[in-house]
């Protein structure tokens, strides 16, 4: 029997969970082996992870026995929901994203108790309502449960975790660098110039690349259990909106010939656009920016660094991924 640390890893397939599936199958020290959970184990994604060496098995949190089968016998466990998943009007009349969330990390939280894992890493974010108590201005949502679902339940889901005794760490993530290719990319103006209108007003924002979420997991893991009982908040990078535009420009200026502007919108602006939960993410961009001093302090780069020595910044992830941008072109 292989006497390697089996870590089992929730939603391999996606952009948390794959990044620490595949760092732990490209560390050649072979401390820990992955056991790859997927909703789709025929997916292409899956396919590669087996064929690079993971144990790939059919587990669901919203499916508790699978969880259970697929937690059975592992070290520790990487923990991630998705807030964002595709669900059917069906779904969302039985239950909100923010209780389905809940509900899936208690889930994770029993199996991983009763399967006696050493470590949990629960990938979570802050919760803003405490931020954000007694403020009429930032709309409440959620019949007036939350200020931001998919930050404030996860940040509630924490004491889930604690409450069943769970040996955990917990893992504040932030914005993707990955929404400047899709949902939050630049778009032309009126004067058909190209323009970044993050609602950030003046204040920086920390990012990260989505691959180094799961890249600094492996990172937690492989210190031990020294982390156990902690919260670890990470970034990539602290810029301002223009310094992203400025970083946006200097890696697409090749390909598109012309510059990117910052041109903020309001948070009230952004919660007047048309798409489904605009209200939800200007409210999100608004605890970003007036909680901005306490929200980079609390993610120190170089102790980010030291769990994850390859952290991108994000002038790092834009030279990997400028060929990804498909912008509008000039009229």
């Amino acid at each position: 029997m292989s006497d390697k640390k089996l870590i089992a890893v929730v939603g391999a397939t996606g952009s948390q969970g794959g990044g620490l599936a595949r760092a732990i199958l490209a560390d050649t020290s072979g401390e820990f082996a992955v056991r790859a959970l997927t909703r789709n184990p025929e997916s292409a994604k899956a396919k590669e992870l087996a064929a690079a060496g993971a144990e790939v098995v059919k587990a669901d949190l919203d499916d508790e026995a699978s969880v259970r089968a697929a937690f059975g016998g592992a070290y520790g466990a990487f923990v991630v929901t998705n807030y964002w998943a595709e669900r059917t009007p069906e779904q969302d009349a039985k239950q909100s994203r923010a209780e389905m969330e809940l509900a899936q990390a208690e889930v994770a939280a029993q199996a991983a108790r009763d399967a006696g894992l050493t470590h949990v890493v629960w990938s979570t974010l802050e919760d803003t309502r405490p931020f954000f108590t007694g403020r009429d201005d930032v709309p409440s949502l959620d019949d007036g449960v939350y200020k931001v679902p998919h930050f404030d339940a996860k940040g509630e889901a924490d004491a889930i975790f604690t409450r069943y005794g769970v040996p955990t760490t917990n893992l504040r993530t932030t914005f993707y660098f990955d929404s400047l290719i899709a949902g939050m990319e630049p778009s032309r103006n009126a004067e058909g110039k190209l323009v970044l209108n993050l609602p950030m007003a003046d204040q920086p924002l920390s990012g990260i690349a989505s691959e180094d979420i799961g890249r600094t997991a492996y990172g937690v893991f492989k210190r031990g259990t020294d982390l156990v009982g902690q919260t670890v908040s990470i970034a990539g990078d602290h810029l301002t909106g223009d310094q992203y535009a400025a970083a946006l420009t200097a890696a697409l200026r090749d390909t598109l010939g012309e510059d990117i502007t910052y041109e903020p919108l309001t948070w009230d602006q952004y919660r007047a656009l048309q798409f489904p939960l605009a209200v939800e993410i200007a409210n999100m961009f608004q605890f970003y920016a007036e909680d901005s001093a306490r929200f980079t302090a609390d993610r120190d780069l170089t102790k980010v660094r030291e769990l994850n020595p390859g952290l991108q910044s994000l002038a790092d992830w834009l030279s990997n991924h400028k060929h990804d941008f498909k912008l509008e072109p000039t009229l």
